[in-house]
């Protein structure tokens, strides 16, 4: 079983959606969370640790994670999914683009 971390800004919109597409994909667990302090779930050092794939939406979570985390986070795979703040939760647009890029990492 692997774990893997969707990561957004706000976790409203992209990393929930990814969560939940993903939910009930064979052998792995999920979660998601934002980089911004006031996210709805705000990343953490403890997700961080847990994850062992992390996928960010944007180069800016990227280096968020990589400048914050730099200690937790060898060994594990950082994948930016280039996917901008552009989509609602559930956009058919946002799902689609999300079962295009992540299942060649899983």
């Amino acid at each position: 079983m692997r774990n893997v971390l969707f990561v957004c800004s706000q976790n409203r919109l992209r990393s929930p959606t990814a969560e939940q597409i993903f939910a009930d994909w064979p052998d792995i667990e999920v979660s998601s969370a934002g980089t911004n302090n006031d996210a709805e779930n705000p990343l953490c050092q403890e997700l961080v640790e847990w994850a062992d794939i992390i996928f960010v939406m944007e180069r800016s979570h990227r280096t968020k994670v990589q400048n914050k985390y730099r200690s937790v986070i060898k060994g594990k795979r950082l994948i930016c999914l280039h996917i901008p703040d552009d989509y609602d939760f559930m956009d058919p647009s946002l799902v689609q683009i999300l079962r295009t890029k992540v299942p060649q990492h899983l």
